[in-house]
């Protein structure tokens, strides 16, 4: 059997375990483009079931830790990868509802009723993505014929690993690529996380666990803001931390036992290539002199405690709201509105840039929320800037198609109507909004804007992220990429010229409408003059207008109607 306690820590420990791989996991995407980063919107999702569950006593049952764990990873949820592995937890802790401990059958159960959640949820489920790590997983634990839940789970870890294997058989792009799909993979990690507590009663460490108190863990700040109060006799108030890249001698074992005979808050990890190391101490020289002996240094950070404490402490309570926004970026933005029936509908939307940001605002949207591509907003994100329009039915505009699912988990947790457009884009954002009518009722509107933004065309000049064969492209890491509708139309190594390259093939004989769209590391004169290329070239029919998005990762963004 299974006690709360154990379940509770078994999550904690997938959520180090794949906090701890995020890198790696996100190097598995195999588009080039800078994206959402799957190891990371997965890290962030199950770090928000973390911090609530480190909150439990032992006391607590596999009913209530399961529980919390699946209300906290929905509202945290980022990326469509944190939301289907939000809606996995959700499926699991509805099968466990009403049990203080669970069997090996119970545990079966979970994880068929989690990924039935996540199915639904999915329009157009893809196989040989984590769904199918996740399904293959919970299929071999209902042939299992074991009373014992390590086993169970270990039966479930094994096939969800085979699973993952097989991915690249199963979409030839990551075969091509040379790799497993990423959302498995960190789904995987996430198992084997929570396997180290069920097999070897072991939390995964944190390799950013080291600053946390003892009263309140969740306390950490990912920036390294320590808010808790420092004695001010204490001796090893030096906060050291290094990189080793290995030599031949090195040996984690040792570095660690020469770490704890020098000062406290000892974390070391290692892999193959390198040490990370963490230590509080009197004499970082010291410190660093005898971590030449394992190899060459690198990612130095020496920080005196006692210093940022005078100073933090100071700021009081006040810090630690800044913490809180710093964990939950945007939320801090909204303040709570009870809806006014007089209102009869509001609009959020999802954009990067404060250009962009009085674009929306200027056409009628009451929140704008912070975000966009690398920069994936949680639920709890859009559903408190919902909950600041004092609408009866508001309208949320993602404009990337990595936030609809985030999303759409509003519309049952929202206390009013939430109508949820697909809007993949910025541009589509903007058209929506533009052809909204409110002479229409929310359904009729929801299919009139909707068409309005599938009529848009949009074009993005951004960089590659990695290098990478992608459909035929031979891409390297930092050339300019021209995408139209999110396909890879061609490379370029200067910028202007790309977005002139693509704009132009994208106008067709029916367009009227082009503009450009200047991020926040285009220089305005260049973009001025651009803008009067191509109306200098194109049609007369076609009027071509420059707006300063201020936007990150896009060069330009590009819209044709």
């Amino acid at each position: 059997m299974i006690k709360g306690s154990v379940l509770r820590d078994a999550i904690i420990s997938g959520a180090n375990s794949i906090q701890n791989q995020r890198s790696q996991i996100d190097e598995l995407n195999v588009f080039p483009v800078p994206d959402g980063d799957t190891g990371t919107n997965m890290s962030m999702t199950i770090s928000a079931a973390r911090r609530e569950l480190l909150k439990l006593g032992d006391d607590c049952t596999v009913e209530k830790a399961s529980a919390v764990a699946a209300s906290s990873m929905l509202r945290g949820a980022r990326g469509n990868s944190g939301v289907i592995s939000s809606l996995l937890f959700r499926g699991f802790s509805k099968a466990l509802a009403g049990k203080k401990e669970a069997d090996a059958q119970d545990i079966a159960k979970a994880f068929e009723s989690g990924v039935a959640a996540a199915y639904k949820a999915v329009m157009k489920p893809t196989e040989g993505t984590m769904l199918t790590v996740a399904r293959m997983g919970a299929e071999a634990a209902a042939k299992a014929d074991t009373q014992d839940t390590t086993q169970m789970f270990s039966i479930i870890l094994e096939a969800a690993k085979q699973a993952l294997a097989q991915t690249p058989e199963q979409l030839p792009v990551l075969k091509k690529a040379g790799v497993v799909d990423a959302g498995g993979a960190g789904f995987v990690t996430i198992l084997e996380g929570m396997m180290s507590v069920l097999a070897d009663g072991l939390i995964v460490g944190s390799t950013e666990a080291a600053a946390k108190t003892e009263t309140e863990k969740a306390d950490f700040v990912a920036k390294g803001v320590y808010a808790a109060k420092i004695d001010p006799n204490m001796k090893n108030f030096y906060c050291t931390e290094f990189l080793v890249n290995k030599n031949e001698r090195a040996s984690a074992v040792k570095l660690r036992a020469f770490l704890e005979s020098v000062g406290d808050s000892v974390v070391v990890v290692d892999d193959e290539d390198i040490i990370k190391a963490h230590v509080h101490t009197s004499d970082p020289g010291k410190v660093l002199s005898a971590a030449l002996a394992h190899g060459y240094l690198s990612g130095m950070k020496i920080e005196n405690m006692k210093e940022q404490n005078e100073n933090r402490q100071q700021e009081g309570q006040g810090l630690q709201k800044q913490a809180e926004a710093e964990r939950n970026p945007g939320a801090a933005k909204f303040k709570y509105a009870a809806v006014d029936p007089d209102t009869p509908y509001g609009f959020v939307a999802v954009a990067a840039g404060d250009g962009l940001r009085d674009v929306f605002t200027d056409i009628g949207v009451g929140a704008v929320v912070s975000g966009g591509q690398t920069m994936n907003p949680s639920t709890d994100d859009i559903l408190q800037a919902v909950q600041s329009v004092p609408a009866k039915t508001v309208f949320v505009l993602p404009n990337n198609k990595n936030i609809i699912m985030a999303a759409e988990q509003c519309v049952g947790l929202a206390d009013r109507k939430v109508v949820v457009l697909p809007t993949r884009t910025i541009p589509q954002g903007i058209t929506a909004m533009l052809n909204f009518d409110d002479s229409l009722d929310a359904d009729a509107n929801a299919v009139a804007m909707m068409e309005a933004a599938d009529r848009v065309s949009t074009g993005l000049i951004t960089y590659a992220a990695r290098n990478s064969d992608f459909d035929g492209h031979k891409i390297r890491q930092g050339e300019v990429l021209a995408l139209e509708n999110g396909k890879l139309s061609f490379t370029e190594k200067d910028i202007a010229k790309a977005a002139y390259k693509l704009t132009r093939s994208m106008v067709r004989k029916d367009s009227s409408f082009v503009t450009l769209i200047s991020g926040c590391d285009v220089d305005e004169e260049d973009a001025e003059e651009l803008t009067q290329q191509l109306s200098a070239k194109l049609s007369a029919n076609v009027e071509v207008t420059h707006l300063v998005g201020g936007q990150p990762v896009y060069y330009y963004i590009i819209s044709v109607e």
